[in-house]
């Protein structure tokens, strides 16, 4: 206990020491020296403190060699903080007041990457994500052989996945709605918002590997819509998901839907051949 007394003891000692002196380095006047502290304290991962110098830095150093490297230093030690939302700011500052810094073409990437890290799941606002995917787009118009240049199409996808991601999840919102609401007297406009939502993804990301996943909820929802429509419009709509599910078959010949598909068909033949003949009667 008395060994434990003593080592605390030491500790809190060597804390207030410690702040003490960096409390000496930020009201100092030698910006020289407080310019090597705050790159101590970057390298030693005092990100906090590194920051706290930095911040000043930048202004006082303004026009120097040593401003150029302290916006830089800032905006990693806030990535490395975990600060995603200020690193891509102070990444962004860099390039625009240093278009052809030596680190200009680093603070492109990431801010890019900053913001990657801040993205949501996918089931939430993506504004962020397509801030992203536009900030590593700039990154690899600006510098097509950048030394980054692979990470940076990695992250893109990765990003345009999660796009993918929440139409996918919208257009399963949609088809699980139903009739519910009451906003489908007509013939159901969830299954409608379904089918233009899942379209509409199919059209804006033609290389996803969710495909096949819209495909099926179109094919569900023109058939939900058949069964659910006014009699007018039954014959026209049930033709209509009777020719999907033959395209979906077609398409996705050894899918797992593709019972469900021939399934929808029958049922569908059933409907138009019913059809046709109380026509010809």
């Amino acid at each position: 206990m008395r060994k434990n007394g003593i080592l605390l003891c030491c500790m809190a000692i060597l804390f207030a020491g410690c702040a003490q002196e960096f409390t000496k380095v930020y009201k100092t006047e030698n910006t020289q020296y407080k310019y090597e502290y705050a790159k101590e304290c970057y390298a030693e991962g005092k990100f906090a403190q590194a920051i706290t110098l930095l911040t000043g830095l930048i202004n006082i150093e303004k026009g120097t060699d040593n401003a150029q490297e302290s916006l830089y230093m800032l905006a990693m030690a806030e990535y490395n903080s975990m600060d995603y939302e200020g690193a891509a700011q102070a990444f962004k500052r860099y390039y625009q007041s240093y278009p052809k810094g030596y680190l200009a073409e680093m603070a492109h990437y990431y801010e890019g990457q900053s913001l990657y890290m801040g993205t949501p799941e996918p089931r939430l606002d993506q504004s962020m994500t397509v801030t992203a995917i536009a900030a590593f787009q700039t990154y690899l118009d600006l510098y097509p052989d950048g030394k980054l240049k692979d990470e940076a199409q990695k992250r893109l996808f990765e990003l345009q996945d999660k796009l993918v991601l929440k139409e996918l999840y919208s257009a399963k919102l949609y088809f699980n709605l139903g009739t519910y609401f009451g906003n489908c007297t007509e013939g159901g406009n969830n299954y409608e918002a379904c089918i233009v939502t899942s379209q509409n993804a199919l059209k804006d990301y033609p290389y996803s590997n969710l495909r096949e996943d819209f495909s099926v909820l179109i094919m569900k929802s023109k058939f939900e819509l058949a069964e659910q429509s006014v009699e007018a419009k039954k014959l026209e709509r049930y033709q209509d998901a009777e020719d999907e599910c033959y395209g979906f078959i077609n398409q996705y010949p050894d899918s797992k839907e593709k019972a469900t598909a021939e399934k929808y068909i029958a049922r569908c033949k059933r409907f138009t051949m019913r059809h046709s003949n109380e026509n010809q009667l």
